[in-house]
């Protein structure tokens, strides 16, 4: 019998999405119901958020809340590039693969190039291979650099890999732009290598970041982060016209404020890479599993046939294809407790054992 929940559908490692709102964004929103206040941001909430931001990334930014992180990602971009640019990104970034040409879009028709990387990361010589296509005006001139830190395979980028990317990019005249939905996860785990924000960011050369806020625990609540004011000029009409600036800004912002006073957002994200470093351990003790890539921050990819997520998928577990077919992927989120990761490893030991045996037992009848 199962030892997972008896739900009939168990979205507890299908994403971060999937987690609710963390208790202090919901006392957050509370909070900020009460009262009357300014709308579009013109209110105290929104203005602490943004200096609690500025404040975080040790220099004075300029900071717009938004709704989502595809708006943040295509609009941050729009900034910098024209329509007759390109935004170079590795092949299975998010902007590339699931935000449905709202780059281009937003950018009125600049060209998405995918580069190859590895572990979910891009080095200097493949975007400096990508740079050579091309000739003249017969190929999109060079806009933008685009990396996503947590990576789209949780994997993290040290600030020496960011700054030589960022260099080689700004040399042809680009701006820097990082996805940043997981930057939570991001820091927490390189701050036991003493990066801080800052680190991550402009210190290395980035122009803007996407601040996620969503996918540790909050509504609703993304952020654009300029750390060039001057990018910044036009960006409150950008986001006027695409239908992202919020007329109750106030209760996006309570929701930062309140993440941020006493460093929740950080201890969430810790937990949850802790979730997903438990959960990896106990896969590698597990005979016939194994791990597609190291588990740097809340995201676990597993080595599975299709047989073994069959039968896990029976049990009720929902989780994804991310790497080839055999590469499926297991987020840990800021409410994943131990007794789930356990019940998802009891699931796991059961299905892995039993495909394997029927596999054996397939070999013998051959």
């Amino acid at each position: 019998m199962s030892t997972s929940p008896s739900l009939s559908e168990d979205y507890r490692f299908a994403s971060d999405n999937t987690a609710g709102l963390c208790p202090e964004a919901l006392a957050g929103l509370t909070e900020a119901n009460s009262g009357r206040s300014a709308s579009y941001g013109d209110d105290p909430l929104t203005a602490e958020a943004q200096a609690r931001i500025s404040a975080l990334f040790e220099t004075k930014c300029e900071v717009f809340l938004v709704f989502n992180g595809t708006a943040a990602n295509a609009l941050a971009l729009s900034t910098l590039c024209r329509r007759y640019q390109s935004i170079f990104c590795l092949e299975e970034a998010h902007v590339a693969t699931g935000e449905c040409s709202a780059p281009e879009f937003f950018t009125g028709g600049s060209k998405v190039i995918s580069v190859r990387g590895q572990g979910g990361k891009m080095r200097p010589a493949e975007l400096e291979l990508a740079l050579g296509q091309g000739r003249g005006t017969h190929f999109p001139q060079p806009g933008a650099l685009t990396l996503a830190q947590a990576s789209d395979r949780g994997t993290l980028y040290e600030p020496a890999e960011i700054k030589a990317l960022a260099d080689l990019a700004h040399a042809r005249g680009m701006g820097v732009h990082v996805d940043g939905a997981r930057f939570a996860n991001a820091w927490a785990a390189a701050r036991e290598g003493g990066a801080s924000p800052a680190d991550l960011t402009w210190r290395s050369g980035v122009d803007i970041l996407s601040l996620g806020g969503t996918k540790n625990g909050m509504l609703a609540a993304e952020a654009v982060v300029f750390f060039r004011p001057e990018l910044a000029a036009a960006f409150a009409y950008r986001a006027q016209q695409s239908g992202q600036v919020n007329s109750k800004m106030r209760f996006a912002a309570a929701q930062w404020n309140a993440v941020l006073r006493e460093g929740a957002w950080l201890r969430h994200a810790a937990h949850a890479n802790r979730m997903a470093a438990q959960l990896a351990d106990g896969i590698r003790a597990l005979p016939g599993l194994g791990l597609s890539l190291p588990v740097q921050t809340n995201m676990v990819f597993v080595e599975l046939s299709a047989a073994a997520a069959a039968a896990l998928k029976a049990r009720g577990w929902r989780f994804y294809l991310s790497i080839g077919q055999t590469g499926y992927r297991f987020v840990c989120a800021w409410d994943t407790l131990p007794e789930d990761v356990q019940a998802l490893l009891r699931d796991l030991r059961a299905v892995a054992g039993r495909t394997a045996v029927t596999a054996l037992s397939r070999g013998a009848e051959r």
